[in-house]
C-alpha cells in the first residue's frame, strides 16, 4: 500500500488521474483545492461536470477526460456532500474516488482539508484483496500524492494515517482469507509473524497448554473441529523500559469459521469466515500502538477456535468449567463466542489492567438493533461513553447501549453458575454483553464492542469501505489508545 506523499504547490501536477472534490448544494461548486486543475482545463471543469450530471452527493464519482489539455489524462470528481470541511466527508469522498481508480499507477489528490483524513481515506479506498485471483490483474497503485506543506505536524498526521490504514488492511486481509486457509493454527502463525516482526512479545497456547490452563470455554467450542483451538497473547510495552501511562487489555473473538456447531446455522454461512474480525482488530490495534510508540502497555488476548459439528462437539445442556472456575450451562452451541471470550477476559483480567476493551462479531441481534454499519458499545458507563466518542471522532459509527440489570437475571441457571442464553428472544445484543460482564473483574472500566454487522459489508462498496471485510473497530480502538496515552 503506497503512503500518501506531499508535493509543493509550485510543482506541476503529473499523474494518471487527479482527484478533485465537488460540493453539493443549490449550485454545484468545486471544493477548495481544485483551482489549478480547473485552470489547466481552461476554467471549464465545472461546466464539464454539470454536463456529465455530477451533483456532489457522497459516494458519487464522475470522470472527465482532459483530452490532452493537461499533463494528466483524467480528472475524477468525487462528491463531498454539503460540508466540504468535514474530515469524515473528505475521508469518504477520497476513498470513493480511489476505489474507482483501479489500474491507475499514480494518483494526485487536489483537495484542501485535513490531510490526515484525506490520506487515510485514500489509502483505505485503494485497498484490494487479490490473493486468490489467478491470471493477469490490473496494475497496482504505486504513487499517491497531494499538495501540502511538509511541516512536522503534517508529516506526523500522514505517518499516523498510514499506520492506521495498514492496520485496517491487515484486518481486511485476515478476514477475507478463506477458512480452509485461515484456521486456529494458521491464524496464530500469521499473527505471531506480524507481531514478532513489529517487535512485540508473543505467546501462543496450543490445545495441551489450554487444558493445563483450564480454558474450558475455548476447549469446548473447539472440540468439534479437526483443527484444535489456540490462545494468542500479543504485548506492546513502552520503549526503554519506561513506566506505562496506562495498562490496557484488548480481547477479540477469533472464531475462524462458525457453523453453529450442533445448533447448525441454516443461513448466511458464507459470512462466517468473518467471525474472527474482532480478534484481527485487537491484534492489528496492538501492532499500531507499537508503531505509534504509544507510552502505554497493551496486551491483546485472542482466543481462536473453529465451531464445527461432529461426534466430539460440545452440546446444548453441557456444563463447562471456565478458566475462572465458574460453571456455564450451554444453552445453544451457536452462542459460542461469549464462551471463548469469557475465558479470554478472565485471562486478561489476571494482568490487572487499568482498562479492558473487547470487540467481537457477537450477535445477530446487533444487526437487528443497529443495522450493518453501527457498532454497539456496552459496558461500564463512563468508559463506554469515552470509547463511543473516540470511535465517532475517528470516523466509525458507534452507538452506546445500556446493560439493564434485569437482563442478567435471565441468565440464571438452575444447575450451574450461569447459562449462556436467556429463555426468550428479547435484547439479545444486551444479554450477550451482560454475560461477558459477569467475567470482568469488579471495578475494571470495560467496554464490549459488537461489530457483527460492521465487520463484513454484505452490500455494495461505499466511501473507503469495500465489499467484504471492512476492518471495523480498529480506528475506534487506536483512537481510544491514543487518548489513554495522553
Amino acid at each position: 500500500m503506497p503512503k500518501l506523499s506531499l508535493v509543493d504547490a509550485t510543482t506541476p501536477v503529473t499523474a494518471d488521474a487527479v482527484v478533485v472534490g465537488v460540493v453539493q448544494g443549490e449550485r454545484l461548486r468545486l471544493a477548495p483545492g481544485a483551482k489549478d486543475i480547473d485552470k489547466a482545463l481552461g476554467g471549464k471543469l465545472l461546466a464539464a461536470l454539470q454536463a456529465a450530471g455530477a451533483t456532489g452527493k457522497p459516494d458519487e464519482v464522475t470522470k472527465v477526460p482532459t483530452l490532452g489539455l493537461a499533463k494528466f489524462p483524467l480528472v475524477v470528481a468525487t462528491g463531498v456532500g454539503t460540508d466540504a470541511r468535514s474530515a469524515e466527508a473528505q475521508r469518504r469522498a477520497v476513498g470513493a474516488a480511489l476505489r474507482a481508480l483501479g489500474g491507475k499507477r499514480t494518483v494526485h489528490i487536489a483537495l484542501d482539508g485535513d490531510l490526515g483524513a484525506i490520506a487515510e481515506g485514500a489509502e483505505l479506498g485503494a485497498y484490494t484483496f487479490t490473493a486468490y485471483k489467478s491470471g493477469t490483474s490490473a496494475p497496482a497503485l504505486r504513487k499517491l500524492t497531494a499538495t501540502g506543506t511538509k511541516d512536522r505536524a503534517t508529516r506526523a498526521a500522514l505517518d499516523r494515517a498510514h499506520t492506521v490504514a495498514e492496520a485496517v488492511a491487515f484486518v481486511r486481509d485476515l478476514v477475507n482469507t478463506p477458512p480452509n486457509d485461515l484456521y486456529p493454527e494458521t491464524f496464530a502463525n500469521r499473527v505471531s509473524e506480524r507481531a514478532s516482526a513489529a517487535g512485540l512479545d508473543v505467546e501462543v497456547l496450543d490445545e495441551r497448554a489450554l487444558r493445563r490452563g483450564r480454558f474450558g470455554g475455548i476447549l469446548a467450542v473447539g472440540s468439534g473441529s479437526a483443527r484444535p483451538p489456540r490462545l494468542v497473547r500479543v504485548t506492546h510495552r513502552p520503549a526503554g523500559n519506561r513506566k506505562p501511562v496506562a495498562r490496557v487489555a484488548l480481547v477479540g473473538k477469533g472464531i475462524t469459521f462458525d457453523s453453529g456447531g450442533i445448533n447448525l446455522k441454516t443461513a448466511n454461512l458464507t459470512w462466517m469466515k468473518s467471525d474472527m474480525g474482532g480478534a484481527a482488530a485487537v491484534v492489528a490495534s496492538t501492532i499500531a500502538a507499537a508503531a505509534l510508540k504509544l507510552p502505554i502497555e497493551v496486551t491483546a488476548t485472542v482466543p481462536m477456535a473453529e465451531n464445527m459439528p461432529s461426534g466430539s462437539s460440545y452440546r446444548p445442556s453441557d456444563v463447562l468449567t471456565m478458566r475462572s472456575g465458574r460453571t456455564v450451562e450451554v444453552s445453544d452451541t451457536d452462542a459460542e463466542g461469549r464462551l471463548i471470550l469469557a475465558d479470554a477476559i478472565t485471562r486478561a483480567g489476571e494482568d490487572e489492567p487499568d482498562y479492558l476493551i473487547e470487540t467481537s462479531t457477537l450477535t445477530g441481534a446487533q444487526m437487528v438493533a443497529l443495522g450493518t454499519r453501527y457498532i454497539g458499545a456496552m459496558g461500564e458507563d463512563a468508559f463506554r461513553d469515552r470509547v463511543t466518542a473516540a470511535g465517532n471522532a475517528a470516523g466509525e459509527s458507534v452507538w452506546a447501549m445500556p446493560l439493564p440489570s434485569e437482563l442478567r437475571r435471565g441468565l440464571d441457571s438452575s444447575i450451574a453458575d450461569i447459562q449462556s442464553l436467556t429463555g426468550d428472544r428479547w435484547g439479545g445484543m444486551l444479554v450477550a454483553g451482560a454475560f461477558l460482564g459477569d467475567f470482568v473483574p469488579e471495578g475494571l472500566p470495560w467496554v464490549h464492542l459488537d461489530i457483527a454487522g460492521p465487520a463484513w459489508n454484505i452490500g455494495g462498496a461505499y466511501g473507503y469501505t469495500p465489499k467484504g471485510a471492512t476492518g471495523a473497530a480498529v480506528r475506534t480502538i487506536v483512537r481510544t489508545l491514543e487518548e489513554l496515552a495522553g
